[in-house]
């Protein structure tokens, strides 16, 4: 078994597209994946889902998407370009292989695998942003007659039991699968906490392509409280579908789902939601017109081409919500979904640089450990880090220190 210059975790798209910069620069590694390339989008993805950017930003460098830029591929259309594109690269990436352990060792680090050990100068950690689904520890207080299910597990409404479905969570990932749940004919309850509103198009193109090009997506991470707050902040109400329609609380409420305020407490059969819904969503609003006044300024400040102001989608939506307990039985309610988003969960990194929440310390990618490295975590750079697109343009930049460290250990050494 040999022993490259690096090691990079992970073979998804923050792992291949690191591959091919380090391939660029002449940089031993390799690449290692616990099951298939792209393995979670495969396994840990819903049947009817769809990437939330359109083809023209879900490109890794060097293997642009063909057909219509302004679609939305599924999931398992982008698993396998990902297999593509890892031949395309010529990446080299060893499946199958799990790491079990990573420790400081005299060549700079030792990573365990059920393959055996390998001995590396530098890791790279590319396992990405969702890692591990969050679940709050009050589900422990829930009966075992009510199914609980997490995002990663669920493929379509048939394997829940019949029934009444509470959803908690109400980003991206929790207001699809509310709505897919809701037209199965369930009943469907949608626990809201935090939440940022968004049209999917605005003023004629996609809100991401304006986004993009307001240099909303590229603003780096300021450090201090707010950065941990940014990294916190929950994705956009959000659909990638042909049809490009919105998808949101008024346009879910309008089609039958109860909305009802953050859970905050369990205790068997019986949910417990805060009355805060209507501070919620006025939040939301004042999120959105916030983004939507951005993207007016950047039109009418550089004379871009657009269609005229789209008042609509500023439309307000403002519910209210009473304090309240539901006994999820009575309710008929057989079912919960964990769309609280995730966690990154490192037990097999044996080194010290994990904050009290089990975080990854860095800056912009750069662990406080020397060699240690870490793509593909939300605003790890920029806004846009956790992207599809976004991975490939931090992995450009964080080869470059790649490079400066292997340079500086080979001086040592000599």
């Amino acid at each position: 078994m040999r022993n490259p210059d690096v090691i990079i975790i992970g073979g998804g798209q923050a792992g291949l597209v690191m591959s091919r910069c380090l391939t660029a620069r002449g940089i031993d590694h390799v690449v290692l994946e616990r099951g298939r390339i792209g393995e979670r989008w495969f396994s840990e993805r819903w049947k009817s889902l769809h990437l939330l950017t359109t083809a023209a930003m879900s490109a890794l460098p060097g293997l642009p998407h063909s057909g219509d830029p302004e679609a939305f591929m599924s999931a398992s259309t982008f698993a396998a370009y990902l297999q593509v594109y890892a031949q395309t690269v010529d990446a080299p990436v060893i499946c199958g292989v799990e790491v079990t352990k990573v420790e400081p060792s005299t060549r700079g680090y030792r990573v365990t695998t059920n393959a055996g050990q390998w001995l590396t100068r530098s890791v790279i950690i590319a396992t990405g942003a969702c890692d591990a689904p969050y679940r709050p520890s009050m589900a422990s207080a829930l009966s075992p007659s009510i199914v609980q299910i997490s995002p990663t597990d669920y493929w379509e409404p048939n394997q829940l039991p019949n029934g009444g479905v509470l959803v908690v969570g109400a980003s991206s990932t929790g207001v699809q699968l509310a709505e897919e749940l809701h037209a199965s004919g369930r009943p469907v309850t949608l626990a809201v906490g935090d939440h940022t509103r968004a049209p999917r198009r605005y003023r004629g193109r996609d809100i991401y392509a304006w986004m993009e090009t307001a240099g909303i997506l590229d603003e780096p991470p300021q450090e201090g409280g707010n950065l941990n707050a940014a990294r916190r902040q929950p994705s956009l109400q959000l659909v990638g579908r042909a049809d490009r329609r919105d998808l949101n609380l008024g346009t879910l409420s309008r089609r039958g789902v109860r909305l009802v305020g953050r859970l905050v407490a369990i205790d068997g059969d019986k949910a417990g939601f805060r009355g805060d819904l209507e501070r919620t969503t006025s939040a939301s609003h004042t999120r959105m017109v916030r983004l939507l006044d951005r993207i007016d300024a950047c039109i009418e400040s550089r004379g871009l081409e657009a269609q005229d102001a789209d008042w609509a989608a500023r439309e307000p939506f403002f519910a209210a919500s009473e304090p309240c307990t539901v006994d999820l039985q009575q309710s008929r309610i057989g079912s919960v979904v964990w769309a609280t988003g995730y966690v990154r969960r490192y037990p097999w990194l044996n080194v010290p640089v994990l904050d009290s929440r089990g975080e990854i310390v860095h800056r912009g990618g750069v662990a406080t450990v020397p060699g240690l490295f870490v793509l593909g975590l939300t605003f790890l750079r920029r806004r846009r880090s956790h992207f599809i697109d976004g991975c490939g343009i931090d992995a450009n930049e964080i080869a470059g220190h790649v490079q400066s460290y292997l340079d500086q250990a080979a001086r040592r050494v000599a």
